[in-house]
């Protein structure tokens, strides 16, 4: 069978976004006072809990269409990073009850988005001229 790198890409900016955008659909129904109070409990200003809209929300729809995909794809893993070390950082080098790594969907988000980072959106991308696509 042949390779299919663009396709691959495709799959990957799918599954990320698609995902992805599930929190964020969480996020806008529920709001986001557990990150605000997580926020200042860590000396933080609680506005900036409103960016988990550019990371949940805003940068998934970029990912699922393919347009200026390195950037959303940086989002994605600056939110993921900040929500790991934030929220989850006693969990980082622990295992969950099943043997896997107790972050792991945190980690597959913020690695997929370095991947994509790296790759760009592919053939399949809304945008795709550009070198920040």
């Amino acid at each position: 069978m042949k390779k299919n790198i663009d396709l691959g890409i495709l799959i990957l900016r799918l599954t990320l976004g698609i995902l992805m955008l599930f929190h964020g659909i969480a996020k806008l129904s529920s709001g986001v006072s557990f990150i605000e109070s997580t926020l200042e409990a860590s000396g933080l200003p609680s506005f900036i809990a409103y960016g988990v809209y550019f990371g949940e929300v805003i940068a998934p729809v970029l990912l699922i269409i393919g347009y200026r995909t390195r950037i959303a794809a940086l989002l994605l893993s600056f939110t993921m990073l900040f929500a790991m070390l934030m929220v989850h950082s006693a969990e980082i080098f622990t295992l969950s009850p099943h043997g896997g790594w107790a972050v792991e969907l945190l980690g597959l988000f913020l690695f997929g988005g370095i991947a994509l980072f790296y790759t760009g959106g592919g053939k399949y991308a809304f945008s795709k001229t550009n070198t920040w696509d």
